[in-house]
C-alpha cells in the first residue's frame, strides 16, 4: 500500500514495496524504466539514488572543516547503444539542483536528464 507525506514543493513522498520515491512522478517513471528494462529490453543496470561525489570533504591539518558535495541521481542506467544515462524527476529546479547539475557535467562530465 502507498504511502504519502507532503514537502514544500507539494510533491508527496510515495511508499510502495519498501522504496520511497519523492514524488508520484519519479515513482510513475521508476515503473516505466522497470518496463523498460524487464519487458523490453531497451536499458539495461537501472538503478536509484546513485551517489556522485562533487567536492570531496576538506581537511585543515585532519579536522574536518566542510564536508563532501555530492549529487544523489534519481535513476541510473544504460541504454542499448551503452549509453549511460544519468536522470532526475524535476518538478521544481531549486538553485541547489542547478548548481549541481552545472558540477555533474564540469566534474564528471555528465549531462543530467531531466524528466
Amino acid at each position: 500500500m502507498a504511502r504519502s507525506h507532503g514537502n514544500k514543493y507539494h510533491a508527496k513522498k510515495v511508499q510502495v514495496d519498501g522504496l520511497t520515491f519523492d514524488s508520484q512522478r519519479e515513482y510513475k517513471r521508476w515503473r516505466e524504466l522497470q518496463w523498460m528494462e524487464q519487458r523490453e529490453g531497451a536499458i539495461s543496470d537501472l538503478q536509484r539514488q546513485v551517489r556522485f561525489c562533487l567536492i570531496p570533504a576538506q581537511r585543515i591539518d585532519g579536522k574536518l572543516v566542510e564536508r563532501a558535495c555530492n549529487y544523489v541521481a534519481d535513476f541510473v542506467y544504460t541504454t542499448s547503444d551503452g549509453t549511460v544515462v544519468v536522470e532526475d524527476c524535476k518538478g521544481h529546479r531549486t538553485p541547489e539542483y542547478i548548481i549541481k547539475r552545472k558540477l555533474m557535467l564540469y566534474v564528471h562530465n555528465i549531462r543530467v536528464l531531466e524528466t
